[in-house]
């Protein structure tokens, strides 16, 4: 990975394997990245410095992303899996499952409560953040999606396929948590 500056051209190394995905956080301070080593590294922005290591992932990491407010990380991963770390300790905060295939995307609602993701499975879902619970699925791309953009309203979240096309989906949040708080009860009722 190479962080250039028009003065200095700084490069940072330390990943052992290619750097797949790159994300600064919000105050520009911190750059995060994903490797096909399995791991997310933070880095010093001005100075190039590595901060942090993040374990956890059992195959490439594909997508990072910071929080709106910078204190949280996702990652996705070959593994299927997405990740949310704090970006402080490095502490691995919740994993989300339920994606068939690679995760090739990920990518936070304006307020940091929805992570969206993108998969090789076809699919684009959305997750509770707080509670690591899937919100729902959306289906129609006939390939893998490879990226996921909230509107900076976090009414509409665009997602990118090899199929040659993007999709725009018109999110209605409220709906989508009360679907979840009902089939939260429903599940609670069966205990």
């Amino acid at each position: 990975m190479r962080l250039w500056n028009a003065k200095i051209g700084k490069k940072i190394t330390g990943h052992s394997f290619y750097v797949l995905s790159v994300s600064f956080s919000p105050d520009g301070r911190t750059l995060a990245s994903g490797s096909k080593d399995k791991t997310v590294r933070l880095w010093d922005a001005q100075n190039g410095k590595e901060l942090s290591i993040f374990k956890g992932h059992s195959d490439s990491v594909l997508s990072v992303s910071f929080s709106p407010d910078g204190r949280t990380l996702a990652s996705g991963s070959d593994d299927k899996t997405m990740r949310l770390w704090d970006a402080e300790s490095g502490m691995e905060l919740m994993q989300f499952k339920g994606h068939s295939d690679s995760v090739l995307s990920v990518s936070f609602s304006p307020d940091g409560k929805i992570l969206a993701s993108g998969s090789r499975d076809k699919t684009v879902r959305l997750w509770d953040v707080e509670t690591g619970m899937e919100l729902t699925i959306f289906t129609g791309h006939s390939s893998s999606v490879f990226s996921v953009s909230f509107s900076p309203d976090g009414e509409i979240l665009a997602s990118g396929s090899w199929d040659k096309t993007i999709r725009l989906w018109k999110l209605d949040l409220l709906d989508l948590f009360q679907k979840y708080i009902l089939t939260s009860e429903k599940k609670s009722d069966r205990k």
